[in-house]
């Protein structure tokens, strides 16, 4: 009897032990941002629902693509979140591959910028943000990108550094306000370069901004919408411009990466994360506006996020290939121009 009983406790051990062996383990390249929220929101109720692991890796995109270069003959990670020009750079490295989109339900669901953001069937968006101005407007008038070089207006502006998040979408309205909206912005730069003595700072973090609109050192800036909320607490007359010639902004989209042997739960994932449910959660908690146009936010968190389908729809982003082709070229011209 004995015997029997420590054969069937052998099987059991041996069986257990293959199941662990076969666990589906998940390894996800993202953001390190809100990392906590993200976790009970998104990360914890995809393990219950796929039963398995989640591995979340965190840095910022330069690190986590270097990663997927020097593993792209074995990779190590099975999905990314990554900007949209970065997608495009990883796509033409060969470290990703097509999305399925036929495998994620919630694709029809999302608005159209976010559909296919390259053109290439290489990604997919999650969220994006509008770029405009923020303004007193109780000191000035703000209808094109344009006046915030008038000469009333230059001396009361801070710009963002044509390296930041916010310089080139800046810049490329800037063009196409003064109708010189090549993708070089020769004529955006130097319109800033003959104000640079008078414009007050040229921004490199947008943190510095509340600051200097708070001591009335500036009355206007181009900042991104996801960094609209402090200037709102002021107490100040602080106004979002809507220009005549449309808001710019950014994507982060969804990636797989090429050779993964998890691709089903990827898309998987990124299915769950697409979700109006999901969307919503993380639109409440303010940290990413929704691409899936059926989410319905309160009027606090939409007010403070890029939402809604005319949103989506005004904002003229710069193509991927114009942003990885054009950098080097960007910042030559501005160290000419404008010198920091």
């Amino acid at each position: 009897m004995k015997k029997v009983i420590f054969a069937s406790g052998a099987v059991l051990m041996l069986a257990t032990g293959a199941a662990q062996a076969q666990e589906k383990t998940l390894t996800i390249s993202v953001y390190a941002l809100a990392q906590d929220e993200y976790k009970q929101i998104i990360y914890d109720p995809f393990e219950k629902i796929c039963g398995c692991k989640l591995v979340v890796e965190t840095g910022n995109s330069v690190e986590r693509i270097a990663k997927m270069e020097a593993n792209k003959a074995n990779p190590v990670v099975d999905m990314a979140v990554v900007s949209m020009a970065d997608a495009l750079a990883a796509s033409r490295a060969g470290l990703i591959d097509k999305v399925d989109t036929s495998k994620l339900s919630n694709f029809d669901k999302l608005y159209d910028i976010a559909k296919d953001p390259n053109k290439d069937g290489m990604s997919v968006g999650y969220t994006f943000y509008a770029t405009s101005i923020a303004y007193r407007s109780d000191k000035m008038k703000i209808e094109s990108w344009a006046d915030l070089l008038k000469p009333e207006y230059a001396s009361h502006i801070a710009w963002p550094n044509v390296t930041t998040n916010q310089g080139p979408p800046a810049l490329y309205m800037l063009g196409q306000a003064l109708g010189k909206d090549t993708p070089d912005l020769k004529a955006a730069i130097a319109a800033v370069g003959e104000k640079k003595d008078e414009i007050v700072t040229f921004y490199e973090k947008s943190s510095q901004l509340v600051q200097l609109m708070q001591q009335e050192e500036i009355w206007a800036a181009p900042i991104g919408r996801f960094t609209w909320a402090p200037f709102t607490k002021l107490g100040m007359p602080i106004a979002w411009a809507t220009p005549k010639e449309g808001q710019t902004g950014g994507m982060n989209v969804m990636v797989v990466t090429k050779g993964s042997k998890n691709r089903d739960l990827a898309l998987q994932f990124m299915d769950f994360w697409l979700s109006a449910d999901i969307q919503t959660k993380i639109g409440e908690k303010v940290i990413d506006s929704p691409a899936n146009k059926e989410v319905k936010l309160s009027e606090a968190a939409a007010n403070n996020l890029t939402y809604g389908e005319e949103t989506a729809k005004s904002l003229k982003l710069i193509p991927s290939a114009v942003a990885l082709d054009n950098r080097a070229g960007w910042v030559k011209s501005w160290n000419e121009a404008v010198g920091q």
